[in-house]
């Protein structure tokens, strides 16, 4: 961590989430003698850079790092910080702890906008509150043109830590995953049966678990890199560009309104899907897919009691106050296919989403949370553009959602409502009399396409299958709004996964030069 705001370096990087992370972390390990600076416009959470908040042992300390998160007006101090209270809310503008809403322009008239668009803003990025589910995409989630990618995959689950075992252990785990196989397998190919999440996490030997933030991408070759600087409350405001070729980053310091100009041999563009085409296109970087073909996961969510069982095993319990999810939770994954084209996250929970009778105590694992999320039918005009006269609360280019719901959204959107009924029906009894719950849009907080790679620079695309902007020499984008394909799995292993491409070019490029 530092307050220094060096005057050049080989690779400027613009956010510390995990996929910036990911780049901080190939770099550190493939170009050690690179200097490396990455700028964060948010604060710094925890004494560990980009650790995730889960992992704040003091409930009073974890709710100050999510106020902290949430960009420049947080919510207020008496506002829950339990990311469980009123999850199965149907408000049209949900918005989570740690995370800030998007004030204006979430939707424009006549359409359906995004009005769950949310961000976080702190180190860490999204990476020190997400759930860690890392599934691996399958079908035509898979990016075709890069016959590489099960390697990438790979090493973002090295990066990330991926656990598929962590909870293998848990109460009615193996009942649930039966139940579930039972009923789905059939017809499916082995890697994509019903099966326990892959999650990034750590499990102790003596029973703790850990949730892998950015911290852990980063690692200790980034930490201990004497050539690398990380600066929190530093906001970006422009990628200088001459005679096509990126050449650094105009940055702000958000303590003392001081600007300052980093010269960089590459820029890497690591915010979010709505904030990194903000920033090129403040920067007068503007490619005709820049902001469009924005999508999200529509989202439906159910849940069950387990029937026909009776007292939970003995299991231990994580020590720390009220962690969301404990050894004694199971979490189950049901692939996404193109012939079941749904992604669903199965959760056994400590705490049930609905209000339940006061003396109603149920037995830890058998209430179960089950969420489909659904691929989005891509449009080019569905996108995010931009305002040249007004600005948002950082002084950037304001937002303006476009987005619409097609007719196939909406039938996707109905079937999974009836297969998340059918698969919740194999496992136990609802809670009450409620259909299931389809979160407004922007609610999944999974937002792609953006800034899309492509496999050739034919207008549909931002960046090349490198990462590299089309068009502009040393300049790249990192972060879910770089997947090109409708995927229904959660995006972060991918998103790391192309992150890891885009840090070994630059390193192969640097050891060239050098």
């Amino acid at each position: 961590m530092t307050r220094t705001f060096p005057d050049s370096v080989d690779v400027a990087i613009v956010g510390s989430g995990p996929c910036g992370a990911a780049y901080a972390r190939i770099l550190s390990e493939r170009a050690p003698a690179a200097t490396i600076a990455t700028f964060e416009v948010g604060p710094l959470l925890a004494d560990l850079p980009g650790m995730h908040v889960k992992n704040i042992v003091d409930p009073a300390e974890r709710a100050r790092a999510q106020r902290l998160s949430e960009g420049p007006a947080p919510l207020g101090d008496g506002t829950s910080t339990d990311t469980m209270d009123g999850y199965a809310d149907a408000a049209p503008r949900l918005v989570r702890p740690g995370t800030f809403l998007l004030a204006t322009g979430y939707r424009q008239e006549g359409e359906d906008g995004l009005p769950g668009a949310a961000m976080s803003s702190n180190v860490g990025g999204m990476g020190a509150h997400w759930t860690g589910a890392c599934p691996r995409p399958g079908g035509s989630e898979r990016i075709g043109f890069l016959p590489d990618l099960d390697d990438l995959l790979a090493e973002g689950e090295r990066l990330l830590n991926v656990e598929t075992h962590a909870f293998d252990d848990a109460p009615f785990a193996d009942e649930v995953r039966k139940r579930l196989s039972g009923a789905l397998d059939d017809g499916r190919d082995d890697d994509r049966r019903v099966g326990p999440m892959p999650l990034a996490v750590v499990r102790h030997a003596d029973g703790r678990v850990t949730w892998s933030g950015s911290d852990v991408v980063f690692g200790e070759a980034t930490r201990a890199n004497p050539n690398f600087s990380l600066v929190p409350e530093a906001l970006a405001t422009e990628v200088l560009v001459s005679d096509g070729r990126a050449t650094g980053v105009r940055v702000r310091d958000l303590r003392s309104g001081d600007e300052h100009v980093v010269r960089a041999r590459f820029v890497v563009v690591a915010a979010d899907a709505l904030r990194t085409p903000q920033l090129l296109w403040a920067s007068g970087v503007r490619p005709r897919a820049l902001g469009r073909y924005l999508n999200d996961q529509p989202q439906t969510v159910y849940a069950v009691r387990l029937r026909d069982v009776t007292s939970a095993p003995e299991a231990e319990v994580d020590s720390r106050d009220e962690p969301e999810i404990v050894p004694q939770s199971g979490v189950s994954w049901v692939p996404f296919t193109d012939d079941e084209p749904f992604h669903g996250q199965v959760m056994q929970l400590d705490a049930s989403p609905v209000p339940l009778a006061d003396d109603d105590e149920p037995t830890p694992g058998t209430i179960v949370g089950l969420g489909w999320f659904c691929a989005k039918d891509l449009q080019e005009s569905d996108r995010v553009e931009f305002d040249g006269t007004d600005v948002d609360p950082y002084g950037m280019p304001a937002m303006r959602i476009h987005y619409r719901l097609t007719e196939a959204d909406h039938a996707s959107i109905a079937a999974s409502r009836e297969a998340v009924r059918r698969a919740a029906a194999t496992l136990g009894e609802p809670l009450d009399d409620r259909d299931p719950l389809t979160f407004p849009p922007g609610a999944s907080l999974h937002y792609q396409g953006t800034v899309r790679m492509g496999e050739t620079d034919d207008g549909t695309s931002v960046c090349s299958p490198t990462s590299q902007v089309w068009g502009v020499d040393g300049l790249y984008v990192a972060g879910n709004g770089v997947i090109p394909t409708a995927i229904a799995c959660n995006p972060t292993l991918t998103s790391v996964a192309l992150a890891v491409g885009g840090a070994r070019d630059i390193a192969d490029r640097l050891t060239e030069r050098n």
